[in-house]
């Protein structure tokens, strides 16, 4: 999003990606804290699944990006943080991810350090 751009919001409740062939592409934001990444990384699985797909069938669905904002009290609490820098090294460019630790004493490891916010 750059400033003044329109951006719909949406919290708690029944919630999924399904794009269909033919609509436009969009790039989404999603944004999770503690335990609520469940319903968020099972979308972030479809877009990889999705991006896998196109890149090897020619997939008809348009994809844009994902960009994930995780946050938690510390990096032991991140849920699915090795399978969210999987994905990312999977789909460069496409599924991004920033984690947002508020409490963290240990240090934080060299593979997590590119990707946390706060300290």
């Amino acid at each position: 999003c750059t400033l003044d751009s329109e951006v719909a919001l949406r919290v708690g409740g029944d919630f999924f990606f399904d794009p269909q062939p033919g609509d436009s592409p969009v790039n989404l934001v999603l944004i999770a804290g503690g335990v609520g990444i469940n319903p968020l990384f099972s979308i972030l699985l479809h877009i990889a699944d999705l991006h896998g797909y196109q890149e090897g069938k020619g997939n008809r669905n348009k994809l844009g990006t994902a960009k994930l904002y995780y946050s938690a009290k510390n990096t032991s609490e991140l849920l699915f943080k090795k399978n969210i820098l999987g994905l990312m090294k999977a789909f460069p460019g496409k599924i991004t991810c920033c984690f947002h630790v508020t409490q963290q004493r240990s240090q934080i490891c060299e593979e997590l350090q590119p990707h946390i916010t706060g300290k």
